[in-house]
This record gives C-alpha cells, sequence and structure tokens, in this order.
C-alpha cells in the first residue's frame, strides 16, 4: 500500500504533471506557520525589547529602581558610556553597587518624598 503511494508519486512526477504550483501548493502550510511564529512570538518579542531599551535609556538620577536579583535602590550615577549605574541601597550606611544596565528590570520612577513617622 506504500508502495503504490511511492510508485503513484514517481509516475506523477515521472509525467510532468507536477510544477511550481505544487511545489508552491505544498509549501503553503511552511508558510503559513512561519507567519504565525512570527506574529505570536518575534513581534511581541521585538516590542519588549525596544520598549526595555527605552526604559534603560531614558533612566536618571534618583529614579528608584528593581534589579533583576529583586534589590530596590536608587540611582545615583548613570555612565552610559561604561554601561554602568552606581544605585543607593542603605540610606543609614550609604551602601552603594555599581551595576550593568542590564541588570535593572524595572524602573519604578523618582524617589518619594520621605513623610516624618507620627
Amino acid at each position: 500500500m506504500v508502495f503504490d503511494f511511492i510508485r503513484s508519486g514517481a509516475l506523477f512526477a515521472a509525467e510532468g504533471k507536477g510544477g511550481f504550483g505544487d511545489l508552491a501548493f505544498s509549501m503553503l502550510p511552511l508558510l503559513v506557520i512561519f507567519y504565525l511564529f512570527y506574529l505570536l512570538f518575534l513581534r511581541p518579542q521585538r516590542r519588549e525589547q525596544a520598549a526595555r531599551q527605552e526604559m534603560l535609556k531614558n533612566m536618571k538620577k534618583n529614579d528608584r529602581v528593581v534589579t533583576v536579583g529583586g534589590i530596590i535602590g536608587v540611582v545615583t550615577i548613570v555612565d552610559r558610556d561604561k554601561n554602568e549605574i552606581t544605585l543607593k541601597v542603605d540610606e543609614s550606611t550609604n551602601t552603594k553597587l555599581r551595576l550593568t544596565l542590564g541588570s535593572i528590570a524595572r524602573v519604578m520612577g523618582d524617589e518619594p518624598t520621605k513623610e516624618p513617622s507620627p
């Protein structure tokens, strides 16, 4: 039964009935799958990457940020030439960390003003 299918395909090709139309028609499902893959995965990833680059470009001094490791701090120095920033993570001991720009997960905005405790 399988051999009949192969033999009929060989006869079909030998008779010259196949051609570009059949090839294009057989490639259509692959093209549709590639297009869906682009729409579902590649396009949103590029959009997310562009938004992240914009976030890092707009980061400035006194912004509160969260690193990929979960550390929350305030930006004190942004050195784009060296691709690094300095974060102040503790007010009482003035502890600072030097990190690469890529280690910033989220910018939460400017540092909030401190309210006096009651």
